[in-house]
């Protein structure tokens, strides 16, 4: 993460105008090619242009689902193909008779067996049917040389009708395609046999023409099956070779429009016919592009998609200079626009159904946006985001709206998130903005419920896709970028965060002080427009350096005799200013971030430690102190909610040091407050205004006079705090 600390690299310009480029150069990459690039028209709307007449003669293109479908349609009746080699027949045959011929040479030889090529036990049925047949019953074959020439024929039976390679339940059609040399014919697929009928044909043959002893029929079929060999075998690159040709033969096109015919005229309402020829003439026109019109074309994009991004980088420069002066901030927004982008662009190259765009997740864009910025980053980020998508897709008007839609709905349901729980809240509202829109356009443009449904379906995905990707990844940005969000912040305002639990235990008082702190700067911010939530968890952990010594602060000496009393100014002074050097180094210690650990120096800035320097010059002489050995090392508060924690640390430990804290002391204390800082230059940095610090003391007085209001004593009260009862 080096590259992201290093400051030159985030301020650079350079660094700023490249990002852009190269995100504006990507983004045009996915525009649609080749295609000139007219505005997107939807079955339903109105005409309002010129008649559109055609330039040139052109074919009208299907749909492209529908021709999609008329080619799976087509690919579906193709029967399987089949090779049928006689060569195979013969071989086998053959085969059979030159090993039979082998055989009854060694009719005399009582190792015969070993060369019939069967299991043991039917050699052993073979052997002893040679030695004597009568053994076997009345048979109608007397003679081992007559069972030889009885297999001889039953092959040959079989090659007759012929052996395809795969089993009936392999072959999911009826029929199939058998192909010889030049010819094809199709068969039912039960006129051939496959190897389970071949075996019981061959059993009952046998039977028939042989006899029906058991173990003489079922060792001849085990060696006529031995050179059975199929004789139809499937041919996979044929089936795919003529599925393919299938295919092609469906026409692309359903009719044609001529030269100067009138297209579409102005005020007629699209149907699916006219949509269909618009889409067909801009696809011709788009095949007439040259060269240099490919070129002036793609200045074209770029110009376009710089003219989207341009508003949207004048509000981050003239408006939020924090990010504008923070390259990783624009790197991350840049990825972000990508990210939906290449979303888009994949949607639209995987040729899935039109309703298939309502998955591209621009919602998450949004959510994103606005949980590491704020909310008006989030909804103009929107709207650019949208408009892209939309450009990618033709320019289509009604996308751009469902998405600005949707997209400011998710916004608005992170924008002052407290847990990750409202991931179900941003479900129902980008849902419900995809549901007004779609059920909105459907009806303008006549679209059939099952239209609107199918389109509900995409879209209820995306609303439960956007957020479960908003919450995934804001994690690993929050890691690679080093960038803290809202939802960061609300996980450290627990107090079981280890930091707190130990300034809970060790420094009580100052626990205690830092929570009256974190509610007041809380309730100030929301009056200014700052960040209530960072404001409060600053305050929470501004002055957790206080662990190193807690004693050396008055909030956690519980009546114990000050130290401070021993000490010499100097020293004292040392106590003091280290807590804020030993805040540093707890708060990175225990990976605070540095929006946090920043509140540990600003919230004193370079304050004068006025009462050790006023105590340094009635001992030493004011000839011989130094003020700047006395001073906090800064820096000054730089943004709303460090000075807010500044205004509001001094202001609460000075009320509760007040011995009668009446509702004007209390006022007086804040005024003199705020504008000691004022005056010493503490605030210049910080970007208040005078009607911010107008509210500051307002808001401040409210909650610190609530808190100190004088209640009316119970009765015998005082005996209760000067006597303790005996038990």
């Amino acid at each position: 993460m080096s590259f992201f600390k290093n400051k030159n690299y985030r301020t650079d310009f350079k660094i700023k105008l490249l990002t852009a480029f190269v995100t504006v150069l990507l983004i045009v990459f996915m525009f649609p090619t080749g295609e000139t690039i007219e505005s997107e028209v939807n079955v339903g709307s109105i005409w309002i242009q010129d008649d559109l007449i055609a330039s040139k003669t052109f074919e009208i293109l299907k749909d492209a689902e529908t021709y999609k479908k008329e080619r799976q349609a087509a690919a579906a009746r193709v029967l399987p193909v089949f090779i049928r080699d006689d060569n195979v027949a013969r071989a086998s045959l053959d085969s059979l008779k030159r090993y039979n011929k082998f055989l009854q040479q060694r009719l005399s030889k009582e190792e015969f067996f070993k060369y019939i090529p069967l299991s043991n036990s039917s050699a052993e049925i073979f052997y002893r049917f040679k030695r004597n047949p009568a053994s076997f019953g009345n048979l109608q074959i007397r003679s081992f040389r007559n069972l030889l020439n009885l297999s001889e024929e039953l092959i040959k039976r079989i090659y007759q009708r012929g052996l395809i390679d795969q089993s009936y339940q392999d072959i999911k059609r009826d029929s199939i395609t058998v192909r010889q040399g030049k010819y094809e014919r199709i068969y039912p697929k039960t006129f051939f046999f496959d190897i389970s009928s071949v075996s019981e044909f061959i059993e009952s043959y046998l039977r028939a023409n042989a006899g029906n002893n058991d173990e003489l029929v079922s060792a001849l079929t085990e060696y006529i099956l031995y050179f059975l060999k199929p004789n139809i075998n499937f041919s996979y690159d044929d089936t795919q070779m003529a599925i393919q040709i299938a295919m092609d033969r469906v026409p692309k096109v359903i009719g044609i429009v001529n030269e100067n015919e009138r297209i579409v005229a102005k005020h007629d309402r699209i149907t699916p016919e006219i949509k269909q020829k618009i889409d067909s003439y801009r696809i011709a026109k788009g095949e007439e592009i040259t060269y240099l019109g490919k070129i002036t074309q793609s200045i074209g994009k770029f110009l376009h998609v710089g003219i989207i991004l341009l508003p949207f980088i004048l509000y981050i420069y003239l408006f939020r200079k924090k990010i504008y002066n923070d390259n990783v901030r624009i790197l991350l927004i840049s990825i972000v626009f990508l990210f939906v982008s290449f979303f888009a662009y994949l949607i639209y190259q995987l040729d899935l159904p039109v309703e298939a765009e309502l998955l591209v997740p621009v919602a998450a864009s949004s959510m994103l946006l606005t949980i590491i910025f704020d909310s008006r980053v989030g909804f103009y980020g929107t709207v650019v985001t949208a408009l892209i998508v939309a450009g990618l897709r033709g320019n289509d008007y009604i996308f751009a709206v469902m998405n600005i839609v949707a997209g400011a709905l998710a916004a608005y349901t992170v924008r002052d998130i407290k847990n990750r729980n409202q991931i179900f809240r941003s479900f129902i509202f980008i849902l419900m903005g995809y549901f007004i829109s779609i059920v909105a356009f459907g009806l303008e443009r006549f679209d059939t419920l099952n239209q609107m449904g199918f389109s509900l379906i995409y879209a209820a995905s995306n609303a439960l896709i956007s957020p479960v990707l908003t919450y995934g990844l804001i994690i690993f940005i929050e890691k690679i970028f080093t960038i803290t969000t809202d939802l960061t912040l609300l996980e450290l305002t627990d107090f079981n965060h280890p930091l707190l639990k130990e300034l809970a235990r060790k420094a009580p008082g100052t626990f205690n002080h830092s929570m009256v702190i974190g509610t007041m700067v809380e309730s100030a911010a929301e009056e200014i427009s700052a960040n209530p939530i960072l404001a409060r968890v600053g305050a929470y952990y501004h002055d957790v350096g206080k662990l190193a010594e807690p004693t050396g602060f008055v909030e956690n000496q519980s009546g114990a005799e000050n130290i401070h009393d021993k000490l010499k100014p100097e020293e004292s002074v040392k106590i003091i200013i280290d807590h804020v050097v030993k805040g540093i180094e707890l708060a990175k210690e225990y990976n605070l971030p540095q929006e946090i650990i920043d509140f540990i120096p600003m919230h004193h800035g370079t304050m004068v430690i006025k009462y050790f320097y006023e105590k340094a010059k009635e001992l030493y002489g004011e000839a011989n102190v130094k003020i700047d050995g006395y001073r906090y090392k800064g820096p000054k508060p730089n943004t709303k909610e460090t000075a807010l924690v500044m205004i509001a640390d001094a202001c609460e430990s000075t009320v509760r040091a007040m011995t009668d804290p009446t509702p004007q002391k209390i006022e007086n204390v804040i005024d003199n407050i705020i504008e000691d800082r004022i005056s010493d230059g503490q605030l210049d940095n910080s970007t208040l205004t005078f009607r911010d610090i107008k509210k500051i003391r307002e808001s401040f007085k409210n909650i610190l006079i609530g808190q100190h209001h004088k209640r009316i004593r119970y009765p015998k009260q005082d005996e209760m705090e000067n006597n303790k009862k005996e038990g």
